[in-house]
Order: C-alpha cells, then sequence, then structure tokens
C-alpha cells in the first residue's frame, strides 16, 4: 500500500524542505498553506517532477471543518497516512502589552490549535492501522522563553506539553509522537530583523550561523526512521544556543 505523509504550511520554509525531502522516500504527499497558493503549487510541482503522488489543500489549518475535510479527501485517497508533520505556525515580535487579543487568538489558532485540529482528525486512522508517527514543528523559544515573543513562546510550549502527553497516549497504539525544537533557522520568519540584528544573533549561537529548511527536513527524516522507542521527545536543533 502507498505509503502517505502530510505536512502542512508546506508553500515555503522548513514545511517545503519537508515535503521535498519526505517525497523522496514516500510514495503520496499531502501539503497544505494557508495564504500563498501560488507558491504552494510550485511545490506540488516539484513533488510530482520527483515522480510521485501530491495533494495540495489550500485553507486554514486553525479551522477544524477544514482540517476535517482534507484529512478525509487525504485518506479517501491515499489510506495508508504514516507522517504527520504539524509545521504551520506564525510568529509574533512586540511587547505583550501592546499585543491585541485579535492578534493573541490569531498566533493561537495558528500554532497551537492547529496541532489539536490535525492530530484530532488523524489518530484515528493510526490507531485503526496501529502504525503512524506525528511529529511537531517546535521551537527552542518553546523550552527558554523569549523577550517580545511571549505569545509564540507561549503557543510551542503548549505544542511541546500536548507532544509528550499524546505521546504516552498513544504509544500503546504503536504510533509515536514526538517534536523538533528548531533554533534560528534561515527562512520568510525572520524578515522582521534587519541585516544588524540577524548578524548580533548569529554571533551568539555557538554554530555562527542560522540553520537550514533542509537540516530541519533532514532531521524529520531521520527522527521517522528512528527506533519506535523514541518517542515523547522535544529535540532541540539550535546550533548550541540553549
Amino acid at each position: 500500500m502507498k505509503k502517505t505523509a502530510i505536512i502542512t504550511g508546506a508553500s515555503r520554509g522548513i514545511g517545503k524542505a519537508c515535503a521535498i525531502t519526505l517525497a523522496q522516500h514516500f510514495d503520496c504527499i499531502a501539503i497544505n498553506s494557508c495564504h500563498n497558493k501560488e507558491a504552494l503549487e510550485q511545490t506540488k510541482k516539484e513533488i510530482e517532477n520527483l515522480g510521485k503522488e501530491c495533494l495540495a489543500f489550500s485553507g486554514d489549518i486553525g479551522d477544524f471543518e477544514f482540517v476535517r475535510s482534507m484529512i478525509q479527501a487525504v485518506s479517501d485517497q491515499f489510506p495508508n497516512i504514516e507522517l504527520l508533520v504539524n509545521n504551520a505556525g506564525i510568529s509574533h515580535v512586540g511587547l505583550l502589552s501592546d499585543m491585541t487579543i485579535d492578534e493573541w487568538d490569531r498566533i493561537v489558532r495558528t500554532n497551537l490549535t492547529s496541532v489539536f485540529n490535525c492530530c484530532n482528525q488523524i489518530v484515528p486512522y493510526m490507531v485503526h492501522r496501529k502504525s503512524g508517527h506525528i511529529i511537531n514543528i517546535s521551537s527552542m523559544w518553546g523550552i527558554s522563553g523569549a523577550s517580545c515573543e511571549v505569545a509564540y513562546s507561549a503557543t510551542k510550549g503548549g505544542v511541546n506539553a500536548f507532544t509528550k502527553a499524546l505521546a504516552k497516549e498513544l504509544a500503546p497504539s504503536n504510533i509515536r509522537v514526538n517534536a523538533i525544537a528548531c533554533g534560528a533557522i534561515d527562512t520568510e520568519m525572520n524578515a522582521c530583523f534587519d541585516r544588524a540584528e540577524l548578524e548580533a544573533l548569529c554571533n551568539d549561537i555557538p554554530a555562527c550561523r542560522l540553520g537550514t529548511p533542509k537540516e530541519i527536513a533532514n532531521m524529520v527524516y531521520h527522527l521517522y526512521e528512528s527506533p519506535f522507542y523514541l518517542t515523547g521527545e522535544v529535540i532541540k536543533i539550535d546550533g548550541g544556543y540553549l
């Protein structure tokens, strides 16, 4: 039976790198993006150019009904869903006292509620098959917290706790749940920083540079291929920053 992976937030950055990397090892790839439909279609074309089947879904992963219909559509065509990568996420830089309730709701919906939505819908399929792996893309700030990124840190801390708890719940069903806590990665999410700020950040990283989306994508696949006994972990990949 064809082996399938689902990656959210796959139009660019880490999500796109994961989709392209996993397409080299899976038969079918399902990808999602909320805002950039054109870039999502480009990712789809690159996957198909590798000779693999791909389904692309444009919509808000924080919307439960959208996720329900997306997972149903994937399972109808490719029922052997082996891997879910919850990557969709946004950042917010600024003082907590300047943040509006709408901004708070948006980041919680995108970064944390989306993980619940996807897991809630995919877990029954995996439990039925007694097989599967969920990998959540988190952040080092979910471990240590970051000044002027309180909401982002809170959502990623939530993802880390969600990962550990769900791993315990699903281990008896032969399903693993892990998270990758990324450090500073060279993606558009860091576009809010100017060159001097990025140089200062790199000076604080023992590896002396930003990480790359490809490095995270490779880690996702290696984690997927790792022993079953590795579950419930939040694995840092941050160039030695923390």
